[in-house]
Formats: C-alpha cells, sequence, structure tokens
C-alpha cells in the first residue's frame, strides 16, 4: 500500500524534471563569473558578429595533443568560439587535426605555407625523449564563398612558453574579429600611399601595406599630378581616398602640393606622416672611416605643420633606453657580428594612455628620431603624445658628426638630462587652413577654398620616417616589419602602426577590442620546483593523517560504546 502511494510523487518528479529540461531549452541564460570577463563578447565584437546573416563556418587547426601551455590556447580557443556560436547561431565550428594518421606533417606543413599559414615548429619532451612536434595554430573562416586565414598565435621574441601563449590568449577575440570584419566588411575604405616626394621603396613599405591590404584598399597617389593638375588631384584625393599616408619624404614639397594636402584636411581627410626632419642612415656608418654627417632636411613643411600646432626640430634624440646596433668584428670568415649599444635608436614602451597604445607587448623602435614640439596656437586641436623618449633624453644638434667610436664611450647619465621627448603625437579636432590670409599658391574653380576644417580630421606626426620601414633580406624579400635582421630582434613598429591607421579610419572598435585584458593562472615553474616537498607532503600525507585521526577516533568510540 505504501508502495502504490509513492509511485505518484515519483511519477510528478519525473515530469517536473522533464519539464525543467524542456523550459531550458527554450530560454537559457550563460553567465561569466570570471574577473576579467573574458568569456563575454565585447560590444565592437558583438557588432560585427550581429552582420553576420548566413552560415559562417570557423575550421580550427588545433586539434590533437600538445604541452600544457598550448592546451590553454587550445581551449580558451574553443571557449571564445563557443560564446561567439551562442550569441549567433550563424556561426559554427569544428576543430581537426591536419595531419591524418599516416599523413606526412612535412608535406601538410608545405601546403599550409603555400596558403601564408605557416607551421609552429615546437620542441617537446615525452617519457625523458626530445622531439619535435609541428603545431598549426590557425583557422580559417569561410562565409558565403569565401576564406580568410586567422593566426592563433601571436609572436613575442624572447617570451617564455607561458608568455607566448598568454599574449596569444590576449588577442585571440582581436583575431577572430579582426577576421571576421576582413569577410563582412573588406575594401570599404581606401588608403593612399602618396609618391614623387622621395618616399621610401614599395619593398622597405611592403610588409605594412600587405597586412592593411587585407582589410583596406591600397594605392599609390602621384603628387607629381598636382603640378599639371592640382584641382583634379584634390578631387581625387578627397572623393575616393580615407586616409593618405607619406612614408618618409626626402624632396622637398612644393607650396601646390601642400596646399592641396591642406584642402584634403579641410575637407575631412586623415593623414599619417612619417617625418624624418636630419638626414642620417645606419647604413651610411658602414665604411672605412664609420663616420656620418646627420644635417637638417628641408621638406618645406614647417609652416604647414606650424598652423596645425606642432613643429618637428631638426635634432637628434639620444636615450639610454636604446636598441641595439650590430656591428661586425673580426675579419674575414672569422668576422662576427655583436650587439652594441646605439642610443640614437630609442627603444619606447607604448603605455596604455590612448587606444593606439593598447596591447602592444614590444616596445617601439626608432632610428634617428627628432623631437615633436607641441605649440598653444590651435585651441580647436586636441594634442595627444602616443610615443615619448625616456627621462633620461639627450637632444643633439645638428649638422652633427656621428662615429661608431661613440659605442666604445661609456655614457654619463648626467648628460641625458633633457627630460622625456614627444616623437608620435595625434592632433584631432577642426583644422584651421595653413594657407589663411595667406595668397593661394594655385587657383582652384570647381573646389572652393576652405579657410577651417568642413568636418574634424585626424593626423597623426611621427618624427621618424623609418619607423614604417621593414627590413629586406640578401634576396630582396620583404622581412616582417619590426624585426631587426642585424640583431634578430622583434620591436612593436606594426603593432603600433596597425592601431593607428584603425584608430584614423574609425576602426575603434578593433582597437577596444585589442585592448581588453584577461588573466591566465600559471604556475611559476622555479617556485613550484622550490616547494615541492612542502606541497607533496601536503597533497598526500596530510589526507593520510586526518585519516589516521579519523580511525582512531572511530576504534575510540566504537570501543567505548560495546565495553558498556
Amino acid at each position: 500500500m505504501k508502495k502504490i502511494k509513492k509511485i505518484p510523487a515519483l511519477v510528478i518528479a519525473i515530469l517536473g524534471l522533464i519539464l525543467v529540461n524542456y523550459l531550458g531549452t527554450l530560454v537559457h541564460k550563460r553567465y561569466d563569473l570570471t574577473q576579467d570577463k573574458r568569456y563575454t563578447l565585447s560590444e565592437p565584437a558583438k557588432a560585427v558578429i550581429d552582420q553576420i546573416k548566413s552560415p559562417m563556418i570557423i575550421d580550427v587547426f588545433l586539434d590533437g595533443e600538445f604541452p600544457a601551455e598550448f592546451r590553454k590556447l587550445q581551449n580558451e580557443t574553443r571557449y571564445l568560439l563557443e560564446e561567439i556560436t551562442n550569441y549567433n547561431s550563424n556561426v559554427s565550428f569544428v576543430f581537426s587535426n591536419p595531419i591524418e594518421e599516416g599523413a606526412d606533417a612535412s608535406v601538410v606543413a608545405q601546403q599550409f605555407a603555400d596558403f601564408g599559414m605557416t607551421p609552429l615548429p615546437l620542441q617537446v619532451k615525452r617519457n625523458g625523449a626530445a622531439s619535435t612536434q609541428t603545431l598549426f595554430p590557425w583557422a580559417t573562416a569561410n562565409h558565403n564563398g569565401k576564406a580568410v586565414p586567422i593566426s592563433l598565435i601571436k609572436n613575442v621574441a624572447g617570451a617564455s612558453p607561458e608568455q607566448f601563449v598568454y599574449a596569444s590568449t590576449q588577442n585571440l577575440e582581436y583575431t577572430f574579429i579582426d577576421g571576421f570584419n576582413r569577410l563582412l566588411n573588406a575594401k570599404t575604405k581606401r588608403i593612399a600611399v602618396l609618391k614623387d616626394n622621395g618616399e621610401l621603396p614599395d619593398a622597405r613599405i611592403a610588409d605594412m601595406f600587405r597586412k592593411l591590404g587585407e582589410t583596406y584598399s591600397i594605392a599609390p597617389f602621384p603628387m607629381d599630378a598636382v603640378t599639371s593638375e592640382p584641382e583634379k588631384a584634390l578631387q581625387a584625393l578627397q572623393n575616393t581616398f580615407n586616409l593618405i599616408v607619406i612614408a618618409k619624404p626626402t624632396k622637398a614639397f612644393t607650396d601646390a602640393q601642400k596646399y592641396v594636402l591642406d584642402q584634403y584636411t579641410m575637407n575631412g581627410g586623415n593623414s599619417l606622416w612619417l617625418i624624418d626632419a636630419v638626414a642620417m642612415e645606419n647604413d651610411s656608418l658602414r665604411n672605412d672611416t664609420g663616420k656620418a654627417l646627420a644635417f637638417p632636411r628641408d621638406l618645406n613643411l614647417n609652416d604647414f605643420f606650424f598652423k596645425y600646432g606642432a613643429r618637428i626640430n631638426p635634432v637628434l634624440i639620444k636615450d639610454l633606453y636604446s636598441a641595439p646596433l650590430s656591428l661586425a668584428t673580426g675579419d674575414g670568415s672569422s668576422s662576427q657580428y655583436t650587439e652594441l649599444p646605439w642610443f640614437y635608436q630609442p627603444s619606447v614602451p607604448s603605455f596604455n594612455t590612448h587606444p593606439i597604445n593598447t596591447n602592444i607587448e614590444r616596445p617601439v623602435k626608432f632610428t634617428y628620431a627628432n623631437q615633436i614640439e607641441l605649440l598653444n596656437n590651435t585651441p580647436s586641436i586636441t594634442k595627444t603624445v602616443l610615443l615619448a623618449s625616456s627621462p633620461l633624453t639627450r637632444i643633439e644638434g645638428t649638422p652633427k658628426e656621428i662615429s661608431l667610436d661613440q659605442v666604445s664611450i661609456e655614457p654619463k647619465q648626467e648628460d641625458y638630462q633633457d627630460g622625456s621627448q614627444p616623437m608620435a603625437v595625434l592632433l584631432e579636432g577642426t583644422f584651421e587652413s595653413a594657407f589663411k590670409n595667406r595668397i593661394q599658391p594655385v587657383k582652384l574653380e570647381k573646389v572652393r577654398f576652405r579657410e577651417s576644417g568642413k568636418a574634424p580630421s585626424k593626423m597623426v606626426i611621427i618624427a621618424d620616417g623609418d619607423l614604417i620601414a621593414n627590413d629586406v633580406d640578401p634576396q630582396g624579400n620583404a622581412l616582417e616589419l619590426g624585426f631587426d635582421y642585424f640583431t634578430r630582434n622583434q620591436y612593436g613598429n606594426k603593432e603600433f602602426l596597425l592601431n593607428t591607421v584603425n584608430y584614423l579610419l574609425d576602426d575603434n572598435g578593433l582597437i577596444n577590442i585589442r585592448s581588453k585584458e584577461i588573466a591566465l593562472p600559471f604556475l611559476n615553474t622555479p617556485q613550484v620546483a622550490k616547494s615541492l616537498n612542502k606541497w607533496q607532503a601536503l597533497t598526500v600525507g596530510l589526507p593520510l593523517v586526518f585519516l589516521s585521526i579519523f580511525g582512531i577516533l572511530f576504534y575510540i568510540l566504537r570501543k567505548r560504546k560495546y565495553t558498556r
């Protein structure tokens, strides 16, 4: 009888459980309880994901057994993609191992490399034996017949595996959203690279614009066209391009060229200037004397920038915090390269004081940089110092003889007391024309002259043209921007310039995603080794002690109970 009464209660419990599970499939909520909200998509990321209206398939080539550090990257990638697919059901993903059983790893690696997806060789130890494992830290996003590769790693030169994975994980949301953005909104904005004023050759700026070309349309713009058809040149700039880049000009600008560029800014155009106000190169020192003369370079831009509230002074900045210079020592086949301090190459950390500066782990390398002086003549323009030298800086006037003999002179800190000097600045707001109240060098018929900005504009001035220049190997191939061919060091020039271009083109969402901080817990290996015996005693011995105490107490209580 009691069993019959219990049946309805059991049935009700089962039905209730089924009902709760059914309701859970209709309405559900995910909660991110992590302190850094690592599993919560940022608003800019959601804005991009919302644009996905048809199926997008993500193939992740990160399946298999990896060392512990890379399992973290594997797991964090999976968690992020789960969050994305939960937010937009049009997105799906699959993990796979590109090296199937019996496949030749070298053949697969070459196939990946042919598509621009470089494999990563890993040195791993199993059972005391060292071996090389090929990792493919890549994904591809496929949408509407198009596909883009997405790198899951971020190289940090000299970093430990933990730091390497930390930087890569920190960059995951950005790299996926950037890939989605390239699929959904590719080539909607255009960048003009100015030519004809002695700018850097294409081979020296190839890596930067190859990367930018994945997202934006890039085209050269001949400034010689201003001489023959200034009005047509201005219209082409205004109507076609969202940003102009001037990469280390060495030939003076004419007043007509400055007028066209000024009016482009007055009509809301944005610009990135990389200027050398002093003529000096490291290659000039590679001669028998090891000496070269650094002298001012007149680009006829002083009045131009002065009207916008900045001045590039033709001086050289020496900074005790600097990148080394690689010099050959010895003769013939016995010669070898040695890294020596070279204070004309400031190595500048990028502090998170502005969206452009976010998440740049490596310092930015300058070479023979100049001082930017900010003026108080433009109240409508906001000026922000993006990068500056350290407080231990010395300013040297020009002309000046530069000699490699300086590497053997021990610097005195008291000689480096000129303080931090701006070397990269952002100007934004409503600009006033550099040709206001002046005779206009050319007459325009269809485009009216503007004395002040039609709309707010943005301009970044960097007092070092080589900041955008990549090295070239002996075969003439462009190396990655920020990689020093001689010292093999990696710098943050590329990340800084990518952020700069994103900001100038109003792609602030991508920058904001990069600023997201994620705290990954890693074991402190030296500390673990130091306290290994203590933790072994606590984790193994302490439970045995508690078990023994419990056994003794149980025996005493049981004996007392049954002996009465």
